[in-house]
């Protein structure tokens, strides 16, 4: 079979022959259809991520973690982790586990955006608990987990919602995913600091999903020290996703103290809260409410494909 392949870490994936798979007794060979070209998948290649010595337990390997493609029923469905030195990133896959995929659904569509949507929607409908009507800031929103990020926000009943990022084509592109504001996070600190100020307006904000961290949210987090002695006026549920912009962000305490401001991870979502997530978003995919930018991209393209830069806001995927 055709596949991506990689002879070392840190190498670039290339197209060529590998021996199929051979499933076990506990295995199930598929037909791969689609699979997500992400950062992550270039971070674990690339040896810099804790799980890429065991994805990675020998070479040559073929690239890749999960993806989508058909059973031996027909059926399209999406597969995880396979068994080294195969990956997501050929023509065929063993899998010991698979999740059936809502029949009518491109299997590209199915491969790139029910992630991106799960990783927004988790955190807002069981970590910070979103309410019909508040305010919430989607820091780093031009990427395309922000992007999606807004209409997930919309669509769960927030009332407002605030985007900010880098890129002047995709900020121009968020008001028409549901924004409410947007902010250019290239100005200098204290007009930035301004435009925070500026778009919380009196009620300030109930909810941030911070995809980037790093010195865009210290400036952000500079507008909840309290302004005033007295009690919180409202709990500000602000949850870091990415770190697009830096591992680090200097935290005072004075950010803390009386702001209501409370910093969480994910916090504690159950398997329960997955599936009905999963489901809430197939439905959102057959309805159309869900927009990604994504490009197809030949399996035989891979190693261009690998190298690319020019992809603020877009999803490649990859066709075997």
């Amino acid at each position: 079979m055709k596949a991506a392949v990689i002879n070392n870490f840190g190498a670039t994936p290339r197209y060529g022959d590998f021996a199929n798979p051979i499933p076990g007794n506990d295995e199930t060979l598929v037909d791969v259809k689609a699979i997500v070209l992400e950062n992550f998948e270039k971070l674990v290649a690339g040896g810099e991520h804790y799980s890429s010595k065991n994805m990675y337990a020998q070479f040559p390997a073929i690239v890749g973690h999960r993806g989508v493609g058909t059973t031996p029923d027909g059926k399209l469905a999406g597969f995880g982790i396979m068994r080294p030195p195969y990956g997501a990133f050929a023509e065929k896959a063993a899998v010991k586990h698979f999740v059936p995929i809502p029949d009518g659904i491109d299997p590209a569509i199915a491969a790139a955006v029910p992630p991106s949507a799960l990783t927004s929607y988790l955190p807002l409908k069981h970590t910070a608990k979103i309410e019909k009507g508040e305010t919430v800031l989607i820091n780093g929103a031009t990427g395309v987990s922000g992007r999606i990020a807004i209409q997930v926000a919309k669509m769960l009943g927030a009332g407002r919602v605030v985007g900010t990022g880098r890129n002047e084509k995709s900020l121009k592109l968020l008001e028409s995913l549901g924004a409410d504001a947007v902010i250019d996070l290239k100005q200098p600190d204290e007009p930035l600091l301004e435009a925070f100020e500026k778009e919380k307006g009196d009620s300030g904000y109930d909810i941030v999903i911070d995809f980037i961290w790093g010195h865009p949210a210290e400036i952000l987090l500079q507008c909840f020290v309290p302004k005033d002695m007295g009690l919180p006026k409202k709990t500000i549920r602000y949850i870091p996703i990415g770190a697009k912009a830096g591992a680090g962000a200097y935290v005072t305490g004075e950010m803390l103290r009386t702001s209501g401001l409370q910093l969480s991870g994910m916090g504690r979502v159950t398997h329960e809260d997955i599936a009905a997530g999963s489901s809430q978003v197939w439905e959102w995919i057959r309805e159309n409410k869900l927009y990604m930018d994504i490009e197809k991209v030949p399996l035989a393209d891979i190693e261009q494909a690998w190298l690319r830069d020019d992809l603020a806001g877009k999803r490649l995927v990859i066709i075997p």
